[in-house]
């Protein structure tokens, strides 16, 4: 039971970070020391899980997919996002800046911890690296397009913002933010739009069935060039997390009267009391994330905990 309580809360740990864009939920899964058994069971969905299911084998299918870690992972995912959904809307909405800095020290501590284990870091670690940064970099820096919430649209955003939030550094909210569809799953979620919810939830498990396997094979064939490119996604991802924005031109208006507004990154600014607050915020979000860190490692991954 602490096991299962102890994967509980690191899947909340994850659905607060896969609430904000520009976090992964996969970059904290990683430092919390549950990303290769994450991958293990997702992957096995559509393959020991699968073929024990179509057999009857309940229980077996159950085990195959190590059924108490991903239901202890869910319960802890839903919690953050039934619980914190609408907090941290309000908050990047009205206190972008002090959100924006406590992640961006979140996940520039993240970068040292998952570069350790892409040892060593020979001439093609650095190729992947930069390789990563520069991919993060680009689809960070895309706008958003105009939302919609179409259950089609919802299923396909779902199957790929699901995907990114496998990978530490690639932010599956920042992706539906660029498609147009993290306005629509946030009210969707908090007006418990139950359809909505159901078409981007579909797609979402059609896209972890089919990329999780990927990713499972690029880790147990490609280990070390795949963990230098998550290096570099996280780092490319800074980006879209510096605190400072200015808005550059109006892109499109909420039917709710807000304007999205396309952002560039500035120079810091403010009181010296708000700038006080943005460096302490940005301490605490490193001192979050190596918290999570020992927690993980302080405990054998093969146990799910």
């Amino acid at each position: 039971m602490n096991r299962f309580w102890s994967v509980v809360a690191k899947g909340f740990a994850m659905g607060v970070a896969d609430l904000v864009p520009g976090v992964s939920g996969g970059t904290v899964a990683y430092i919390s020391g549950i990303y290769d058994t994450l991958i293990d069971s997702l992957s096995a969905l559509s393959g020991k899980g699968l073929a024990s299911l179509r057999k009857g084998h309940f229980l077996e299918a159950w085990q195959a997919v190590n059924g108490p870690f991903l239901l202890a992972l869910i319960l802890g995912i839903a919690a953050a996002i039934a619980t914190l959904a609408s907090p941290l809307h309000y908050l990047l909405e009205f206190h972008p800046v002090l959100l924006r800095s406590f992640f961006v020290g979140l996940v520039a501590t993240s970068v040292p911890l998952v570069g350790r284990h892409a040892q060593p870091w020979a001439f093609d670690a650095w190729v992947w690296a930069a390789l990563g940064c520069a991919i993060a970099g680009f689809i960070t820096s895309l706008p958003p397009l105009v939302q919609s919430d179409h259950p089609l649209m919802l299923m396909a955003a779902g199957s790929l913002a699901i995907c990114a939030m496998l990978l530490p550094g690639i932010s599956g909210s920042f992706l539906l933010l660029i498609l147009g569809a993290y306005a629509p799953v946030l009210l969707a979620v908090k007006n418990f739009d139950f359809n909505k919810i159901a078409s981007f939830g579909i797609g979402a498990l059609l896209g972890v069935v089919m990329f999780s396997r990927v990713l499972k094979w690029l880790l147990k064939t490609h280990r070390r060039p795949t963990l230098a490119m998550l290096t570099g996604f996280l780092v490319g991802s800074l980006q879209a997390l510096w605190p400072w924005k200015s808005q550059v031109r109006p892109l499109y208006t909420h039917s709710d009267g807000r304007v999205e507004w396309l952002l560039e990154n500035i120079m810091p600014q403010g009181s010296i009391l708000h700038l006080t607050s943005a460096l302490a915020l940005s301490v605490s979000g490193g001192v979050v994330v190596w918290g999570l860190h020992r927690w993980g490692t302080s405990r054998s991954p093969n146990t799910g905990s």
